[in-house]
Order: C-alpha cells, then structure tokens, then sequence
C-alpha cells in the first residue's frame, strides 16, 4: 500500500523491536541491582560480639574476637568518687579469672558530670599508669541519647536500663548475651561471684568437648 502522494510507508517493525529489547534490558539490570542490594545488605548485629568498635586509638575492632569467653563490660570514668576503687577490683578481677575465658571491658563515657573530661588516649594511659590495669580500653563514646555506641546500646536495651552514672557493669556470655548487670553501688563481690560462675561453666563445657 502506497501512502497519498505516492511514497510507500516505513514499517515500525524494526523500531520497536529495538525498543522492546532496549526496555527488557533495563528492567533486567533493575532487578539484577535490587537483587544485589538484598544480599550485600548489612545483617543488624543480633548480640554483643557482632558488633565493631573504636579502640582508644580510633581503630576499628570487631568484638568477635571476645567470642566464646565471659565479658564484663563496664563504662568507666577517671575522676568519679568511685573510680580508684572500681579500677583497682576490676583489674583483680581481670587476673583472677585470666584472659583465656575472661576479659573486663572498659567503655569510657563523658556523660555524668566532668567525670570523664581526657580524651580516650589520656583515659587509657591514666588508668594503666595511676591504677596498674591492664584490661581492654575502648574509644570513648556516648551511651544516652540518639548518638548511643550501638554496642552498648545492645547492652543497656536488652536489660531494658540505662546507667544512671559511672561503673555499671554488664555481664556478657560466651554467646554474647547479657546474662545480668549490677549498679555503681552494688557490691564487687557478687559481680566476682557470677563471673567465676560463668567462667567455671566456660571451662566444664570445653573440658566436655575434648
């Protein structure tokens, strides 16, 4: 058939073929990179060890490393009322128990007063050079409020309690789960008891394996 005025008319054939394959491609390569989002989307930690943080250095340390052992974990201060006599028991602690299946874990915090005014560096190097302690120190970090160390904040959500002040102590299992937490003023002794516990069961479970 001849269009008015004697000139044939072009076929669309071609051109939407061209463009059927052009719109296939491209709902290919969609779904090609919403695929890949869903696999390479970070999975949310689901206990204590998942997690990363700062060392007092600022260099990134995956709490992994800590797995399979019993953790105190403990947000600290250098100038609290109750700072010599809170270091001085948790550095017993640490060697008492021994790193092989236990660890305190110190987490500086500058959000009670001017406990904690140094930088993560000067509360590490106070500590080790005035109290002896030669447990794992952290960056210093914030754990009220929207900018909450998310490690900590896994803490503090699953006993559904926020520190009112320096030195609470949370006990974490092999696994990483919060098996209790204790206040600034309660005794040492019963944080030393339940640790010893944990750590009895760590080493009846390995014995059992072997």
């Amino acid at each position: 058939m001849e269009a008015l005025g004697g000139y044939p008319t072009r076929t669309s054939g071609p051109k939407v073929k061209r463009l059927t394959v052009l719109l296939s491609m491209t709902v290919g390569v969609g779904c090609l990179f919403l695929l890949q989002t869903q696999l390479v989307k970070p999975r949310k930690p689901e206990d204590f060890y998942s997690f990363e943080v700062k060392d007092a250095k600022g260099r990134t340390v995956s709490l992994e490393k800590y797995r399979g052992k019993a953790s105190l974990v403990v947000n600290v201060a250098s100038y609290s009322e109750q700072t010599e006599l809170n270091y001085r028991s948790l550095q017993e602690l640490h060697r008492e128990l021994g790193t092989s299946h236990f660890n305190v874990l110190a987490f500086p915090c500058g959000q009670f007063g001017d406990t904690e005014p140094g930088t993560s560096r000067d509360v590490e190097s106070l500590a080790k050079s005035t109290f002896g302690v030669t447990f794992p120190f952290f960056s210093k970090i914030r754990i009220m409020g929207s900018e909450a160390e998310p490690a900590f904040k896994f803490l503090t959500d699953s006993v559904q309690k926020i520190p009112k002040w320096n030195f609470w102590k949370f006990l974490v299992n092999p696994e990483g789960k919060v098996v209790r937490f204790w206040r600034t003023d309660e005794p040492m002794e019963s944080v030393r008891q339940e640790a010893a516990a944990l750590v009895r069961d760590i080493i009846l479970k390995k014995r059992g394996e072997l």
